[in-house]
C-alpha cells in the first residue's frame, strides 16, 4: 500500500516496514506473473492492492475490493482474465460476474481463509438477532451464511447505516474502532479463526503507533521506486478510476 501511495503521490516518503513481511505480496511474485503473461498474451491481468508495485506494473488494471466486478463489466464476454488476487476472492468475483474464462491466482489471506463456517454457525446460535457481514475473501460456506458481503469499507458503512443493532463481523478485528466510532450504540462480535484463535492479522499488527511516530520523526523507512516502475504502475492504477 505504501508503494501504491508513492506511485500516486510521488512526493510521498514514508513506509511501514520491509515488504518481505507481507504474506499476500509473497504469494504473488512478479517473476511468476511475467511468466504467465508470456504464456498467455491474450489475457487481461487484474492486480490487487496487496501485490507488489512490480506486479501492478505488469497488470492491465488494478481492482480495489470495492469494485472488481464493476471493472470487468465493460470487457466482452470472450475476453480472458487472470486475477492476481487471493483464490477465494477471485472465485467470488468469477461467480458474481459469471465469467468462466478467468484464471485465479492461488494466493490466500491467512485471516479470512481460516474463518470456519462451524464457528460462524455457533456465533449465530449465541447471537440470534445479529446480522452477519463478511469480507469476500472468506470461504464460500461462510459467505453463504452472510447477510452482507463487501470490502472492509463497505462492511463498516453497511453496519453503521443498518437498522440492526447487533452484528457478527467476518473480517480482521482492526475494523472495530471504526465501527464503534460510527455506531457506538451497536454491538459487534468477531469470531476466532483457525490459525491463532483470534481474528487479527499478525502482519497488520506489525504496524504500531510507535513505528508510526518514528516514521514521522525521521521520515524513515522511505519508499524508493524508480521513475520507470512508477510510470508503468501508474497506468493500471489509474485505470480503475477512469
Amino acid at each position: 500500500m505504501a508503494e501504491t501511495a508513492k506511485v500516486l503521490i510521488q512526493t510521498y516518503r514514508g513506509g511501514p516496514g520491509p515488504r518481505r513481511q507481507l504474506q499476500l505480496v509473497e504469494s504473488c511474485r512478479v517473476e511468476d506473473v511475467r511468466a504467465y503473461r508470456r504464456s498467455h498474451p491474450d489475457h487481461v491481468i487484474v492486480s490487487y492492492i496487496n501485490t507488489s508495485v512490480e506486479v501492478k506494473a505488469e497488470a492491465t488494471f488494478f481492482a480495489p475490493h470495492a469494485m472488481p466486478s464493476k471493472l470487468l463489466i465493460p470487457f466482452p464476454p470472450i475476453k480472458r482474465f487472470c486475477s492476481c488476487r487471493t483464490s477465494i476472492l477471485g472465485n467470488y468475483v468469477k461467480r458474481q460476474t459469471g465469467r468462466e474464462n478467468m484464471k485465479i491466482w492461488q494466493g490466500a489471506c491467512i485471516v479470512h481463509a481460516t474463518f470456519m463456517a462451524r464457528r460462524l454457525a455457533k456465533a449465530r446460535a449465541e447471537h440470534p438477532s445479529a446480522l452477519v457481514a463478511s469480507h469476500p475473501e472468506c470461504t464460500p460456506d461462510v459467505l453463504a451464511m452472510s447477510d452482507f458481503i463487501g470490502s472492509t469499507t463497505a462492511i463498516i458503512q453497511w453496519c453503521a447505516s443498518s437498522e440492526a443493532d447487533e452484528f457478527i463481523v467476518m473480517t480482521e478485528s482492526g475494523v472495530l474502532r471504526s465501527l464503534q466510532k460510527l455506531a457506538p450504540h451497536k454491538r459487534f462480535h468477531f469470531i476466532p479463526n483457525e490459525n491463532c484463535n483470534c481474528s487479527e492479522c499478525p502482519y497488520m499488527k506489525r504496524n504500531t503507533l510507535e513505528k508510526l511516530r518514528e516514521c514521522l520523526r525521521t521520515l524513515e523507512p522511505r519508499v524508493e521506486l524508480s521513475a520507470e516502475i512508477m510510470q508503468r504502475a501508474a497506468l493500471p492504477l489509474s485505470a480503475c478510476w477512469r
